[in-house]
């Protein structure tokens, strides 16, 4: 799948590093490019590109100018450059799947369009999917309704309300409501609750399969949160977050994970 791209930036020197680092990629496609934000509005809504790599501080309509004026289209996945790490959270609020410090390193944007294919794939998944209902609807109306009356209802039921956790001799059943984050070390896991903390002999990988990934989400390589329960986002100077739960205790959300944040700050 070609990655269909346009750069955004008032520096022409930006977004000539830029397309320079791009070019190791075989499948991104830069369609077009601008200097200002009126020119990216006119040719995102022209060209209606896959990805825009956006830069935030320009004259006139800045980057979050542009994000809002495209509200009514469907906008493409942004990834937004700055030179500073305090527009962090103000990124996260515009929905961009990731954001780049100025120069941008070539580690850096490997990883961000690793998660921009991801997106893009996911999205795709959900066009197919709905494609698939609208031919069930007319090829198959009965087929259709079955899915639409139970599908949701699997799909939720199938995730555990509660856990069972043999701990100091003791089986404690544990609310998965209840449950504010979880620690790995090694093959155990550090389950927190609002008062307890219970350590369970599991591995991550097979514990995520056992929660609802739409509350319980990955934000480090060993931690897990229950996004019901965060009450706060704290940006960090290098760009990273920490995210504030409910009991007063601060996590750090990694770099690689940082587009969990999306999903539920508005």
């Amino acid at each position: 799948m070609t990655i269909r791209t346009i750069l955004v930036d008032d520096e022409p020197l930006a977004i000539q590093g830029l397309e320079l680092r791009l070019q190791a990629h075989d499948d991104v496609e830069i369609i077009a490019k601008c200097q200002n934000g009126r020119e990216a509005i006119s040719a995102i809504k022209t060209h209606k590109p896959d990805l825009v790599f956006l830069d935030i501080q320009m004259p006139g309509f800045d980057g979050f100018s542009v994000v809002q004026g495209l509200l009514d289209v469907e906008p493409p996945l942004f990834v937004f450059v700055t030179a500073y790490s305090d527009h962090a959270l103000r990124a996260f609020e515009a929905q961009a799947v990731d954001y780049l410090m100025k120069p941008v390193e070539e580690a850096r944007l490997a990883e961000t369009l690793d998660r921009v294919r991801q997106r893009l794939s996911e999205r795709s998944s959900v066009e197919e999917a709905a494609k698939l209902r609208e031919s069930l609807a007319e090829h198959a109306p009965e087929a259709a309704a079955e899915i639409a009356d139970g599908g949701g209802e699997h799909a939720t039921n199938r995730f555990e309300k509660m856990i069972n956790i043999k701990d100091r001799g003791q089986i404690f059943r544990v609310d998965v409501d209840t449950i504010e984050r979880i620690d790995a070390a090694g093959d155990y896991m550090c389950i927190y609750t609002g008062d307890n903390t219970l350590i369970l002999r599991e591995t991550m990988k097979d514990l995520e399969k056992r929660l609802d990934p739409r509350r319980f989400q990955r934000i480090h390589r060993s931690t897990i949160v229950n996004l019901d329960l965060v009450k706060q986002v704290k940006p960090h100077t290098n760009g990273e977050c920490f995210l504030v739960l409910d009991s007063g205790a601060s996590v750090k959300v990694s770099r690689s994970y940082r587009d969990v944040v999306a999903r539920f700050v508005h």
